[in-house]
């Protein structure tokens, strides 16, 4: 395998240990066990546990991206909103790391933050502004209707990672695309 599949290992096997572990929870043991390479080795491949964290962020982030970008291709308004929001629920249903490894870096950068750290919020923060816009392109550049998809979503991302089922009545005021696939 070559240093690039071997890092590719890496970040998928990263987003699956901080999804469920968090960032401080993890250790880079963990994910060198998951990957089947020595932790020196990972250290080869990235400089530190939070550069691995952050290359996991943003993978994340780039494969909700493209989920995004995909589902509203040719697509506008209500269209466009009602495609992403079906897409995004397939991504969460089928890859429920990816919900989670979203939660867990909200929760690692407020941590890193009040801590007085902002490297990583900064560096997070850039990755998710790329999807806001994009989202915000799609949806014709309307501020109030990107307001309101991310409003939506964030959520949806608080109620999925609850746990509430499909028919529970905290879902009954979201358009049906929107509501969990059962």
């Amino acid at each position: 395998m070559s240093a690039d599949e071997r890092r590719e290992s890496v970040i998928l096997a990263a987003i699956t240990e901080f999804a469920r572990g968090g960032y401080s929870a993890t250790s880079t043991e963990a994910i060198a066990k998951r990957v089947g390479v020595s932790q020196p080795y990972l250290f080869r491949l990235f400089p530190n546990k939070q550069a691995m964290f952050l290359a996991a962020v943003e993978r994340c982030l780039a494969d909700t991206r493209k989920v995004f970008a995909e589902a509203a291709e040719g697509l506008e308004g209500d269209e466009a909103v009602k495609a992403m929001a079906v897409a995004y629920q397939r991504l969460i249903v089928d890859d429920p790391d990816k919900l989670q490894m979203q939660m867990q870096t909200y929760a690692a950068v407020a941590s890193a933050e009040a801590s007085g750290g902002h490297e990583l919020g900064d560096a997070v923060r850039a990755a998710w502004l790329k999807m806001w816009d994009d989202v915000h392109l799609a949806l014709g550049a309307d501020v109030k209707e990107t307001t309101t998809f991310w409003a939506f979503g964030m959520l949806i991302n608080t109620l999925a990672s609850l746990g509430f089922p499909a028919g529970h009545r905290v879902w009954s005021g979201f358009y049906d695309e929107a509501r969990p696939i059962a």
